[in-house]
């Protein structure tokens, strides 16, 4: 009996939050180029020497990964659909795979 009281108390709480899920989701899933894979996602983060280090992970799994901008080339992802590339000059990129399309974020630490 306590039990269902305690479900019945926190109701009120959980069903705002449960609502807002659909509108969080929708809002980070703009960030995805349509036609890409779930949580696909590609970061730039600049490296103690100066130079950038780009990186990408959720691509399907060794598949070649074009990447465009202060630099360019192609990679391939390992099994997991990751990709990890250093030494590069620039920090804006724009990575490409099949029918994906992905603008890179720049990771400040």
């Amino acid at each position: 009996m306590n039990r269902t009281r305690r479900i019945a108390a926190l109701a009120p709480l959980v069903a705002p939050v449960l609502a807002l899920g659909p509108a969080v989701s929708a809002y980070a899933s703009n960030t995805t180029a349509p036609g890409a894979a779930p949580g696909a996602t590609c970061n730039v983060e600049r490296e103690s020497n100066g130079k950038y280090h780009l990186w990408g992970v959720g691509f399907p799994g060794g598949s070649k990964v074009t990447y465009s901008g202060s630099s360019s080339g192609t990679v391939s992802t390992d099994s997991g659909g990751r990709f990890d590339i250093g030494g590069l000059s620039g920090s804006q990129f724009v990575v490409k795979t099949d029918n994906v399309t992905l603008t890179c974020v720049v990771v400040e630490h």
